[in-house]
């Protein structure tokens, strides 16, 4: 009994050592990603009084920007004097906006996530049973195809794969929206409650505001979605072909039991770890800004406003959309590694 008492005490204390040394590693990894960024955007050849003051500003107003700034302080200065801002939760404000960087982020990132998120869903639903299949038919034209197509897709640059769909299904077609979340005419209709367009214009009952949003977001979607296809498949494919191989497929094939119990009851669950991190990394990328698809259909997302952050030299804007990025990884790997124990009994341990 005693013993028993003093080997739960030992788990439970080696659990929360084990916490305490992943929350350190997140702490420096970011702290390190903070200074990296900071010591970068310092060294750029970009000067962001120019950005605020114009090329045409005089000398004096130059130099006083210049001092508001900060930047005629040591470097070192100005990186112990942007530590103590951030500790308190102050990112600086945007040059680009004029308003704090932490309210800038907070309005355009949700429209990343309703992009992010059909993207990710599309390529999961598509991607896993594609190289499930892949993988059952091993060296036949089908899988022979669903490799060729998985290339075709992860290789092709998003881009110009962007332009042309709004070329055909916009411009030829007109199955889907143009550019931008919404039509011009409904601008400002829906009120923001929680700064994601589909659900606030279904709270508001702007159905046609909805439909509109839905023809928006369905082409870009679709195209990332394709994109995490691509890469979700081949990693299924590897995946599985891995536990196909392995002695107790073939015991449950000598039992008798169908291909689809074996495929699906077997060695399918085996993979679900190794998917939901895939699935994840995936996800996040797509979080951190489809900067090119933005673009191309001037989507007011994450991505958008880094890039225009970045080419205007905003360092506080930058700074904290990387710290933003670092931030979605960690949550994304917390949520992961609580949902292990879940798919996998195994890992509970």
């Amino acid at each position: 009994m005693l013993t028993s008492r003093l080997a739960r005490r030992f788990f439970h204390a080696d659990a929360h050592w084990r916490h305490l040394r992943r929350l350190g590693k997140v702490a420096v990894s970011l702290l390190g990603l903070l200074t990296m960024t900071f010591i970068i955007g310092r060294v750029m050849p970009i000067d962001p009084v120019l950005s605020v003051v114009g090329p045409d500003a005089d000398q004096a107003t130059y130099r006083e920007v210049y001092h508001q700034l900060g930047l005629d302080r040591p470097i070192w200065t100005q990186y112990g004097y942007y530590l103590s801002h951030l500790l308190h939760g102050d990112l600086g404000r945007a040059l680009l906006t004029g308003r704090p960087v932490v309210e800038d982020i907070l309005r355009v990132f949700p429209a990343t996530v309703e992009l992010a998120t059909a993207a990710i869903v599309l390529g999961a639903v598509l991607g896993i049973p594609l190289g499930v299949l892949a993988a059952i038919r091993r060296g036949r034209w089908v899988d022979h195809l669903i490799r060729v197509t998985s290339l075709l897709g992860y290789s092709t640059p998003i881009f110009l794969v962007g332009m042309l769909a709004l070329l055909l299904f916009y411009h030829y077609l007109g199955w889907s929206g143009g550019v931008g979340r919404m039509a011009l005419g409904f601008e400002g209709v829906v009120k923001p409650v929680t700064g994601f367009l589909l659900i606030d214009a279904a709270l508001g009952g702007h159905w046609d505001v909805l439909r509109s949003a839905v023809r928006h977001l369905m082409l870009p979607a679709c195209i990332l979605g394709a994109h995490s296809t691509a890469y979700i498949s081949r990693m299924t494919r590897s995946f599985m072909l891995a536990q196909l191989s392995q002695e107790y497929i073939l015991t449950a094939r000598v039992k008798g039991l169908s291909e689809m119990s074996v495929v699906w009851r077997h060695a399918f669950p085996n993979i679900l770890v190794q998917l939901l991190t895939v699935v994840a990394l995936v996800y996040g990328s797509l979080l951190e800004g489809a900067v090119l698809i933005e673009s191309v259909f001037a989507w007011p997302g994450f991505g958008q406003y880094l890039t225009s952050s970045l080419l205007l030299g905003d360092m506080n804007a930058v700074m904290g959309c990387v710290l933003f990025v670092g931030l979605v990884f960690v949550v994304l790997n917390l949520i992961t590694d609580s949902l292990y124990p879940i798919v996998d009994p195994r890992t509970r341990s």
